[in-house]
């Protein structure tokens, strides 16, 4: 029963570790900068690797040397990898990660901890099939191995196996209570809608990761910060974007719910200052949509413009950052290309069946008139009854074109209730369509 794991903070809150955070990393690239004139160049070389972490890397590569047929040093300079990508959002080193992991596995096939590593790399290239496939291997010679149950849960819950993901959180928190088991904890509470008990769980994720891991805390404060935004409460996840950026300066995480925040709160100029800081760091596809938006609202269709364009540029413009599947949604907000979007959302469902991927089928088929299945997949998106203004829009818009003004008016009041502006221009939809409801 996945209602068990809302269970786990009462058994565990008095309860530290110190283990590094190790989440699944989100993939970012590089955009091309000229495109947009105010903001620094997006690339590799514009985010400086600290030196703890270029030592971190010559360090292994001496040990590489020194060992070029053991897997020690590939362990250690894929690990250096990896951290360096989640701090600077550059996905290159994903790709120099693998390399050192396959090199090592090619001198040991079976070695447990570049498995490891390697499903870690595929969740955050979105490869949750083979990160999945990796970690139902490794369960099986480690059993109550709470890194590997970690990479269980977040598959699953990527896959929209959410049972799975709860079973395989509550596992994790039972073998070893820690700031990565409460963090993955908090995130299956908020899918299923417990927003009292996620905020709860982020926070004993954030006091209880290892100090020294800066990005570990930074990370944990910046979801909890996405938590209290996805539920309207602005002053509070501001708040805590603002610490999570004291522990950690410039992280693009924080800078981007930070610069989302003050666009819901009506501060464009603030909001335009931390998005354009964000893109310098880490130029994610919805960091660049968000701050298209932005300029679109505060009346620079030309600098908004040029934002849509470098999204829309594909990996040309936007690198490894390029995410087709958020363009669906893109396309289908905007009117258009919305064969591809539907195109796109199809084939991504097909493979990732989680509540967003059902979401943006929906909205898809919407745009393109085929209620009757956008109902369908909208169903399946609201099935946690996850507090997704975004979500509930979509099912009120959905549920209007179907003649259901009931349904209709009870998900818009829902999706304004919750965030009442979640989106700079959907939200003011919602509120319209909402008045000629009432």
């Amino acid at each position: 029963d996945p209602s068990r794991i809302f269970m786990i903070i009462n058994k565990f809150s008095n309860k530290l570790a110190l283990l590094a955070l190790f989440s699944a990393f989100w993939s970012f690239g590089c955009a091309n900068s000229s495109v947009v004139p105010e903001t620094k160049a997006s690339s590799a070389s514009a985010v400086p690797i600290s030196p703890e972490r270029q030592q971190a890397v010559e360090a292994a590569e001496a040990l590489v040397e020194k060992l070029p047929e053991s897997p020690t040093g590939y362990r250690a300079l894929a690990t250096a990898f990896i951290r360096i990508g989640r701090e600077t959002g550059d996905p290159t080193n994903n790709e120099k990660a693998l390399n050192a992991i396959e090199k090592g596995l090619s001198f040991a096939a079976n070695d447990q901890v570049l498995l490891k590593l390697k499903a870690t790399v595929f969740l955050s290239d979105h490869r949750f099939d083979e990160a999945r496939e990796i970690g139902t291997q490794l369960q099986k010679e480690l059993p109550n191995d709470s890194f590997v149950l970690g990479i269980l849960t977040d598959a699953n819950a990527e896959l929209g196996d959410y049972s799975a993901a709860a079973e395989f959180a509550q596992q994790m928190v039972n073998t070893r209570p820690d700031s990565a088991s409460y963090a993955r904890a908090a995130h299956i509470r908020s899918l299923y809608g417990d927003h009292e008990g996620s905020v709860e769980l982020y926070k004993l994720a954030a006091r209880t990761a290892d100090p020294s891991d800066k990005e570990a805390v930074a990370w944990c404060l910046a979801q909890l910060g996405n938590e209290l935004w996805k539920n309207g409460k602005y002053d509070e996840s501001l708040k805590v974007y603002n610490e999570s950026l004291q522990v950690m300066p410039e992280y693009h995480h924080a800078l981007y719910g930070k610069g989302r925040t003050l666009a819901s709160k009506g501060d464009l100029t603030g909001a335009k200052a931390a998005l354009v800081e964000a893109q310098n760091r880490s130029a994610g596809i919805d960091t660049v949509l968000l701050l298209g938006d932005v300029y679109r609202s505060m009346g620079d269709s030309e600098n908004a413009g040029k934002q849509y364009a470098m999204a829309e540029g594909g990996e040309a413009t936007m690198g490894a950052h390029y995410d087709e599947h958020r363009m669906a949604l893109f396309w289908a907000d905007n009117d258009k290309n919305l064969d591809r979007a539907v195109d796109v959302a199809r084939a991504d469902y097909a493979v990732i069946k989680d509540i967003y991927a059902s979401d943006i089928l929906a909205w898809s088929l919407y745009k393109k008139g085929m209620f009757a299945e956008a109902k369908e997949q909208i169903s399946k998106a609201m099935r946690l009854k996850t507090n997704d203004a975004r979500i509930y829009y979509h099912a009120g818009m959905i549920d209007l074109a179907l003649s259901d003004k009931a349904s209709a008016k009870k998900h818009l009041q829902r999706a304004v209730e919750l965030n009442p502006n979640f989106d700079l221009f959907k939200a003011v939809t919602a509120n319209e369509t909402l008045s000629t409801l009432l």
